[in-house]
């Protein structure tokens, strides 16, 4: 991530580059500055055609007043085509798409707000964004021939901090969670998780997080009855903070959760400090209302090493969330946070199943129950 580079270098340097361009490679291309307080969307005046290719390269930050908190614009910057259209963004301070339908290109910097819809409607009050500061700078670039070729011709000139040769990588080797497995849309997507193996070869799912964050999900079915538990197993390596979690400013960790039909979650994890155990509200407000997170282990002892894990998943409904319980399990989640601190974090996942007096019903890592 390009968090050094300044919007004056950023321009500057790629002009110097797109000029050397032969304009039978690209289209046009625009510089655009999105300020980190304005509220979605911002309208760029530029009408995208049906079967255009584009490219965008973004760079910045956005700060939250009175904190040393920010975010760049890997994980800041959407976009939408049309006042209608479904939003999107990449997995990096770049991205390359395809235009479906003819239609203004819209942009908008995210934190703290919250997508109530896929169409870019907030769940969150406008006010919000009065906490922000900073500005995102993207490059709009529309191509005539194929990104990827595109791209290559531009290396050949050089690069700015990376970004191209960055966006030629995602295009060409490309990181896809496991099959059966998608991202929560309203975060959006991240190359944090991928299959691989464990030890005996039998299916995992490996993830490693820096300053991101993925919530991975896979559908379930499941009726909420009494002694449902959860099984995993389980290898961290290297945890994405070193001190407690549960402050905003420290909110970095590595998780399995359990998602009810009532919107409630709970998610297990290994805390850095916190005594096994402790069980808490999450600190970020736009989730405060809906997540539980509990730690089941702490410190470091037991890094590195495989790991077996089982939680009476309703007892721990009834001892941490209380209330009317939910009627159904619709989902497990893998969760990996590391935006507030910015350090790194690696762990890997086997053997997940949920158990209940019926038997024993399988979470697939590798694909389709």
């Amino acid at each position: 991530m390009n968090d050094t580079l300044t919007r004056t270098e950023f321009q500057s340097r790629f002009e110097a580059l797109l000029s050397q361009l032969s304009k039978d490679n690209m289209i046009d291309y625009a510089f655009i500055d999105i300020p980190s307080d304005r509220k979605p969307w911002l309208d760029t005046g530029i009408d995208l055609s049906a079967g255009e290719r584009v490219t965008t390269f973004a760079v910045g930050k956005t700060c939250l007043k009175g904190t040393d908190l920010w975010f760049g614009a890997d994980f800041q910057l959407w976009c939408r085509i049309g006042p209608d259209g479904e939003i999107f963004r990449g997995t990096r301070a770049s991205n390359t798409f395809a235009v479906e339908k003819p239609d203004r290109l819209y942009l908008a910097s995210y934190f703290p707000g919250e997508w109530a819809t896929r169409t870019g409607e907030l769940a969150t009050p406008d006010e919000v964004y009065e906490q922000a500061s900073g500005c995102l700078a993207a490059l709009i670039v529309r191509w005539r021939v194929e990104p990827i070729e595109g791209l290559k011709r531009l290396a050949a000139l050089g690069d700015v901090d990376g970004l191209v040769a960055s966006e030629i990588d995602r295009l060409t080797d490309p990181v896809v969670p496991p099959p059966g497995w998608n991202y929560l849309w309203f975060v959006g997507p991240a190359e944090i998780y991928r299959s691989c193996r464990t030890p005996e070869k039998e299916p995992a799912i490996c993830c490693h997080t820096h300053r991101d964050v993925g919530l991975l999900q896979k559908d379930v079915s499941l009726p909420f009855e009494p002694n449902t538990r959860l099984r995993w197993a389980w290898r961290m390596d290297r945890l994405p903070s070193e001190v407690r979690e549960d402050t905003l400013a420290t909110h970095d960790y590595m998780s399995i959760a359990v998602e009810f039909d009532n919107g409630q979650d709970i998610t297990y994890y290994w805390s850095a400090e916190l005594p096994v155990g402790t069980a808490y509200r999450c600190p970020i407000p736009t989730w405060t209302a809906r997540e539980t997170h509990v730690a089941i282990r702490s410190g470091r002892e037991g890094l590195g090493q495989w790991l077996d894990e089982e939680r009476n998943v309703f007892q721990d409904y009834q001892d941490y969330i209380g209330g009317l319980l939910p009627g159904n399990i619709v989902r497990v989640w893998l969760i990996a946070l590391s935006l507030f601190q910015g350090r790194e974090g690696d762990g890997r996942y086997a053997d997940m199943a949920f158990i209940t007096d019926a038997g024993i019903i399988p979470v697939s890592a590798g694909g389709p129950v």
